[in-house]
């Protein structure tokens, strides 16, 4: 099962400090409390899809209040136009749940489902949240790469490898823009830069970086070697 299906993820409430930070969140001007979904985000996409982009987290006014991942916030303005550009959505926006966006061959979902504090998940937090994560990941049949958008959803996903059984060192495989490990019995893993607002405006991440890297996950989800 995948998104909303995962059992238990829309009723979760494992993490007491992500449950109080989305009840005490004062909504973005112009919003009320109620225009906030404030629970666990489910991933979307294909589910015939070969390739799965994984975020950290939901972002405060973004996707915790839009409840779809990259909906809302600066990241996904950024990212979207590209992924339609590169044949993976319908679309070059993402407004609403409701928008008739649909992606091709991709699906997104993030490591951590709730929207953590300053956007920054504790160790326990991403631990508790990693089984729907790995949930995920088994349900995508025609998995062939998972591309990681920053160092922490990176790492978590190596973690949930070694835990797997498919690594013994993270420190084996560092993180890196562009970077690609392959395994014996898993996805190929692939690391980027987050397509956040400030990546985006250091110039650290730049639209012909990611369309590049884009194409480099097309060629390795086609890849039979």
């Amino acid at each position: 099962m995948l998104g909303a299906e995962l059992p238990g993820l829309l009723d979760c409430r494992r993490c007491d400090r992500l449950v109080r930070g989305m009840v005490e969140l004062k909504p973005k001007a112009g919003y009320r409390r109620s225009d906030y979904w404030s629970r666990p985000v489910p991933g979307f996409g294909d589910p015939e899809a070969r390739i799965c982009l994984v975020g950290l987290a939901p972002g405060a006014h973004g996707a915790n209040r839009s409840g779809r991942p990259f909906t809302g916030d600066g990241a996904g303005d950024f990212m979207y136009p590209l992924l339609f550009q590169a044949g993976f959505s319908n679309r070059p926006d993402a407004v609403s749940r409701d928008d008739g966006l649909r992606l091709v061959d991709l699906y997104l979902t993030n490591v951590v489902k709730c929207l953590p504090p300053e956007n920054k998940p504790k160790a326990d937090e991403f631990t508790a949240c990693r089984p729907f994560l790995a949930q995920e990941i088994a349900a995508l049949k025609n998995l062939r790469v998972i591309l990681a958008l920053g160092g922490d959803a990176f790492r978590s996903l190596l973690r949930l490898y070694r835990q797997q059984g498919h690594l013994q060192r993270l420190a084996d495989y560092p993180f890196g823009h562009g970077v690609v490990y392959r395994f014996a019995a898993a996805p190929v893993l692939v690391g980027s830069y987050h397509t956040s607002r400030y990546n985006i405006q250091t110039g650290r991440l730049t639209e012909t970086m990611f369309c590049e890297l884009l194409q480099t996950v097309r060629e390795l989800a086609g890849d039979n070697g």
